[in-house]
Formats: structure tokens, sequence, C-alpha cells
């Protein structure tokens, strides 16, 4: 979300003469530093912002955005970087994948596509589903190359009007929701026909409350903040300094906790170096439905917590949910870095992996069909 509201913010700033295009990574095939969603916005005068690689491909994207713009056409252009080919951008690179980048002309008259990611960004926190046309016969009325458009069910997908082409559809398209992942798939009609369109899954962003206000919570606060995450920090107004308002998403008062919007990508940070106030907001963060619940501090510290609490008529039912102590053990030892251990962790949480060395994992990086 960070890179749209980035490419979001420069079409605004642009001037009105100046013509643009929108370069999408639709399909990845193999290992690639970017996955499919990756997205640069381009400008004839030469300047881009985001990015659909770790900068070898940008330079050709440019130059094929150019011509883009002037035909009023999308193309959808594939690198290899597998083939040891001289004439191949991306040889030589390493990455040994294949990507498909569709790269559409944007209308200045009429912006859908940029006007559709906006309201990602400012709708409410909820899993947002685009399609977007790659590939269409031109015997399919109504589809063309670079359309793009929301899912909301299969009644989103009436324009194919053919009752295969829909089932088949929405059959992929659920099932890629269900996995909260991006993937190119192929609609097939009744007579034979094929579109291809892109499914772009787009979960909200990370959300993290931190529940404390001492000085450690600002450098955690300004990593949120540089990846693009939601923060809220539960704490008593009067007792954070100005600076933190201005930091923060949110600055909710201990009383208003249950106001706190929680998903299935909020993470509890309790860290607040006292005893009583992070013993009772353990229960509070657990009794949410939040996937991560870490608190700060020695695993004693915390088995003192839940003792405490289990006396008192309280008991915490062992969940793989809390994570005590909380972060990676990379050897934190300044705020900064025990900030990067917090976040790391929390990434590696809702993302279903260990927070291990990646040479140590067996399979690809990034899971393929």
């Amino acid at each position: 979300m960070k890179e749209i509201k980035a490419i979001i913010n420069a079409y605004d700033a642009k001037s009105p003469e100046t013509k643009a295009a929108l370069a999408t990574v639709v399909r990845v095939e193999g290992s690639s530093y970017r996955r499919t969603g990756a997205r640069m916005l381009i400008m004839d005068n030469g300047t881009w912002v985001g990015g659909i690689s770790g900068g070898c491909l940008e330079g050709d994207a440019l130059k094929r955005a150019r011509l883009a713009i002037s035909q009023a056409k999308p193309t959808l252009i594939t690198y290899d970087t597998t083939q040891d080919d001289a004439y191949q951008i991306g040889v030589g690179l390493g990455c040994n994948g294949v990507i498909d980048v569709l790269i559409s002309p944007i209308d200045a008259d009429a912006p859908k596509v940029v006007e559709l990611l906006r309201s990602c960004l400012t709708a409410n926190r909820q899993t947002h589903v685009l399609l977007t046309v790659t590939q269409a016969s031109d015997e399919v009325d109504g589809l063309s190359t670079g359309d793009m458009f929301r899912y909301n069910g299969p009644d989103s997908l009436a324009q194919l009007a053919d009752e295969t082409a829909i089932a088949s559809a929405t059959e992929k398209i659920e099932r890629y929701i269900q996995k909260g992942k991006s993937a190119p798939v192929e609609v097939l009609f009744a007579d034979g026909r094929v579109v291809e369109l892109f499914v772009e899954v787009m979960p909200p962003i990370p959300h993290v409350v931190l529940l404390g206000q001492q000085y450690d919570v600002y450098p955690l606060v300004r990593i949120l903040n540089e990846l693009g995450w939601q923060s809220t920090v539960v704490a008593n107004p009067q007792k954070v300094t100005q600076a933190l308002f201005g930091a923060a998403n949110a600055l909710v008062a201990p009383a208003d906790f249950d106001t706190i919007s929680v998903d299935g990508q909020t993470a509890f940070v309790l860290m607040a170096h006292d005893f009583k106030t992070d013993k009772a907001n353990l229960p509070r963060a657990l009794a949410t439905d939040a996937p991560f619940v870490g608190v700060l501090g020695p695993r004693v510290r915390t088995e003192r917590m839940l003792s405490e609490l289990a006396e008192e008529g309280t008991p915490i039912a062992e969940t793989d949910r809390m994570h005590a102590p909380i972060g990676l053990d990379i050897g934190a030892t300044s705020p900064e870095e025990i900030a990067l251990s917090i976040v790391a962790e929390i990434r590696a949480v809702l993302s279903g992996r260990s927070g291990s060395f990646l040479r140590l994992r067996q399979a690809p990086i990034h899971e393929r069909d």
C-alpha cells in the first residue's frame, strides 16, 4: 500500500500536460526481486515512482512505457532472466525468473485505474480484490487488455456474459482470495475463447497496537512509518510528547481500548515497562482476535504475570498467539535494534513464516504454484 500511495501522490502532483503509464508485475515464474502486484508509475518526461524489480528492468520499462503512451495502447512485456541470450534484458542478473509486466497508459480524462487504487487507500480496513485484463481475445466484447475492475463476488463478472467463464473465473479467484495471494488466472469460455486476468488480493496493511508510552515506543513507530504500516499507541495523552502525536497514526487513551479496530493483520505489543499495566493489558489483548500478542521483557516476567492472573481468577490458556519474550533473536540491545527485532517477528508471524535464516529454508523464498 505504501507504493500505491506514493504512485497516487505522484500522479496527483504531475502537470496536466504530462502523460503517464502504469507498469504492473502480473506474473512471476521462478525467482524475482519483486512479486506480482509490484508497480511503477512512469511519466513521459522520464521520471518514475515505484519499481518492478531491483532496478534492472526499470530503464527498459521506461522506454516501453513511452511507446505505449505514444500509441495509447497497453502492452504486455515478458522479461526472461533464465535464458543465456545477450539480447534479453535482465541476462546476468541471476534472478532465474520470468516476469510479465503490463504497461498501461493512463487516460487523463478518465483515470479509472488511478481512482480504483485510490479507493483501496481510502476505504476502511478490508481485503481488496482487483482484476486486471492482461490478455483478451478481440471476440470478447467489453473487455480489453489493461482494463481493471473490482471483484466483489460472481456478480462482478457479469460482463463476461458466459456462465462457463463466470464459473471458471469465480472458482479460481476465490481460491486465491482464500490463500491471500495475487496471481494470474486463465478464464475459459464455453466456445473456447480465453481471457487472462491478474487477480490482485490486497489485505489490509499490518496494524500494530503499542501499549506503552516510554521512549522506546518512538523508534518502533518510526520503523512502522517507514514500512507504511499502521500504528496505534495506547497511552495517557497527557503523558506523551507532541512528537508522538504526529508520528503515530492514532493515539488512544487506555479507557478507550475497546474502540481499537482489530482484524487478522493486527498485532499487539505490550511495552509499558510497568508490571501491573502489562498484566492488566495482557488478557485484554488476548481477548481480541488479533493473531499476534507480544510482551516485552524476560520470560520470567511474563510467567509471573500468568501466575498472578491465574491466582486472581483470570487464567490465560496456552496459545501460539502470545509471543513472550517478543522479538527475533538477533542480539538486539538498543531501542532501535529491539524495534527491528519486534517488527521482524510480527512480519514473520503474519506471513506464516518462522523468521529463521533464509539459507536454512529448503523451499523457494516465495511460494510458487
